[in-house]
């Protein structure tokens, strides 16, 4: 008992970050901190366990035998310490906060688990849905802060997060026909995305066709992982089961991921902050 009140929860955190992010970079990046400090903690913390936690190489990062052992008495000191501090703490703040389901796939529970080992003051209320419609809800003070790509007609102030890439996906079987049309899988009008594929193709004197059209990136990635044809898909929201189809049909863009917010108050601005970083270490 007394080692365990003697740890440091921040360096706790940060070991709970490393095994769930493997990357001391994108751990500093959530942490709002340097890899030094990080790499700091981390040492201090084998030391007073007088166990080494993590194995750390230029290729990979990754938890040792006592590192796994840790790992679960680590997530109830640290939930510990927050039901400790919330005791008297003020109620928690209402954070809603729409990401454009372009960005949603594999990765989201990483994210929202780096969110959540990090913040306990704060209720926070997801919304995915495209472009336009978040637009509309945040315009209408449904949502305090927005994640989508910013496009030509999005003309108002807001803060790069980083710049997302695209690429054309299918299922791992599926052949691209040699004469004919590219079936494409889309979303239907208006679809930036869709507007998207259709400019490259032309562009490229690609001649297509609509193979199917469904409402949302899930289904089109569902679509294009049955094998029903191609779908233009971020490259970090691409479903485990596609393949990229590389050499026959035309580079896409690059395209900024913004975030538009109106968030007020020190404890939402925090949770906030950390939302961002664990976006950008995605």
């Amino acid at each position: 008992m007394q080692t365990m009140r003697s740890l440091d929860p921040a360096a706790v955190e940060a070991f709970l970050l490393v095994a769930e992010l493997q990357s001391f970079t994108q751990v500093a990046g959530v942490m709002n901190t340097t890899q030094a400090a990080i790499s700091l903690r981390l040492r201090r913390l084998e030391e007073m366990l007088g166990h080494r936690l993590v194995e750390r190489t230029p290729r990979r990062v990754r938890l040792t035998a006592a590192g796994e052992r840790f790992l679960e008495p680590a997530r109830a000191y640290v939930a510990a310490g927050r039901r400790a501090s919330d005791v008297f703490g003020q109620e928690p703040t209402r954070l809603a906060i729409g990401v454009t389901h372009h960005l949603i796939g594999a990765d989201l529970p990483r994210i929202l688990r780096v969110i959540s080992e990090l913040e306990t003051s704060v209720t926070l209320h997801l919304r995915t849905a495209g472009t336009r419609t978040l637009l509309e809800l945040y315009d209408a003070g449904e949502l305090d802060a927005i994640v989508v790509l910013r496009h030509d007609d999005i003309r108002r102030d807001c803060e790069p997060l980083f710049q997302e890439s695209f690429g054309w996906y299918c299922s791992a079987d599926f052949d691209l026909p040699s004469n004919g049309p590219v079936p494409l899988v889309l979303q239907p009008e208006p679809c930036n995305l869709r507007a998207m594929a259709l400019r490259a193709l032309d562009g490229a004197d690609i001649a297509w066709r609509e193979a199917f059209v469904g409402t949302g990136a899930t289904a089109v990635g569902a679509a294009a992982e049955a094998g029903i044809g191609i779908a233009l898909l971020a490259r970090s929201a691409a479903p485990a089961g596609v393949r990229e189809v590389r050499g026959r049909l035309p580079l896409l863009p690059q395209l900024d991921v913004v975030m538009i917010s109106a968030v007020t108050g020190d404890r939402a601005n925090s949770a906030l902050g950390r939302t961002t970083r664990a976006f950008r270490s995605s």
